[in-house]
């Protein structure tokens, strides 16, 4: 596979390598996805992952106050914005961000450590090439805006006073902010990185990612449903709901009513992980191939579980094993 030149790649920190282990802890199909990547592409994705991650630390920490999170995403963009603009590192605007993230405590060991390597992060951050930098910055804006709605949304839900997004377009709009920016993001990495790696025009590459984000999306959305309406957050769409005369207590306290839309988007995502499969075959490098095929097939896999145990009907979090990981990472492998 052609690789970028080296002007083109991470300067200096090598953010995979160096943060290797944390990567590890915080994600675990990502992590293996991203270690077979091709080392230009490899670098800036998993530091924008490692900060994306960091972001939404920040967004869920529950025991710190509602502006204290907010103060903190926009002090973590300000470093951000800072060291793209003056290439100086984490001591571009780190003053204010050192400050809140000592406000925040994580009782996930994993999450703890993340919030430890902030600065550092941002620091791996300034090292980059200008063009990825701009590439992690444009994401990173798209992500932590969304973050940011979704504290203002439902920053004061809870399980007694339940809050739903409005409507569909707004689901939608959700499944974009948090992963299908992600997909256009990874693709134009990869256009900068690995020219000649698309079978396709970029542009349509860039849509299928788009879409490919919001399935993935989509089935994290329909998996956590009990856990985030035991919080008081419900990413269906209110206008669904009482379309089929449920409220959103009903989900939980009457889920079998739930069922029918429940299913409708779970057929949504069906489709949606679709254009991965399209995503996959127009696409040149075995590496390549492989960490988006890796992703998709634990997707189908996921929407295979939540059909046969639909999981407003389930007493426990569902979660493909870790056999099934290796299955689909072998098939990844193969396909």
């Amino acid at each position: 596979m052609k690789r970028g030149s080296t002007q083109d790649r991470v300067s200096a920190s090598q953010p995979e390598s160096q943060f290797g282990p944390l990567l590890k802890t915080v994600s675990r199909s990502f992590y293996l996805s991203l270690r077979f990547l091709p080392e230009g592409v490899r670098e800036p994705l998993g530091l924008a992952y490692l900060l994306a991650r960091t972001s939404d630390t920040l967004a869920d920490a529950s025991d710190a106050a509602l502006g204290v999170r907010l103060e903190a995403l926009d002090a973590l963009m300000q470093a951000l914005e800072s060291a793209h603009e003056n290439e100086c590192g984490s001591e571009c605007g780190s003053d204010s961000l050192t400050a809140l993230l000592a406000e925040i405590q994580c009782p996930n060991p994993a999450e703890a450590a993340l919030l430890r390597k902030a600065e550092e992060l941002v620091g791996c951050f300034a090292r980059l090439q200008a063009p990825l930098r701009e590439e992690v910055l444009s994401v990173l804006r798209t992500i932590t805006g969304g973050q940011r709605g979704d504290l203002v949304r439902f920053g004061y839900a809870s399980a007694s006073a339940p809050q739903a997004l409005p409507r569909a377009e707004d689901t939608v709009a959700y499944t974009y902010a948090v992963a299908g920016c992600v997909g256009e993001f990874w693709t134009r990495i990869c256009a900068l990185q690995t020219p000649g790696f698309s079978r396709l025009q970029t542009a349509e590459l860039i849509e299928l990612g788009r879409i490919f984000g919001q399935g993935l999306q989509l089935v994290n959305i329909l998996r956590d449903l009990p856990e985030d309406l035991r919080m008081g957050r419900c990413y269906l769409p209110l206008e669904a709901l009482q379309e089929a005369k449920l409220k959103v207590s009903d989900l939980l306290e009457n889920p079998t009513k739930a069922r029918p839309v429940f299913e409708h988007w779970l057929m949504q995502a069906e489709v949606w992980l679709e254009a991965g499969a399209a995503y996959t075959k127009g696409i040149r490098g075995r590496r390549l191939r492989f960490s988006v095929a890796l992703p998709r097939l634990l997707g189908v896999e996921t929407l295979a579980l939540l059909r046969r145990n639909p999981p407003l009907e389930t007493g426990h979090r569902l979660r493909v094993t870790r056999g099934t990981v290796l299955k689909c990472a072998l098939k990844a492998l193969l396909s």
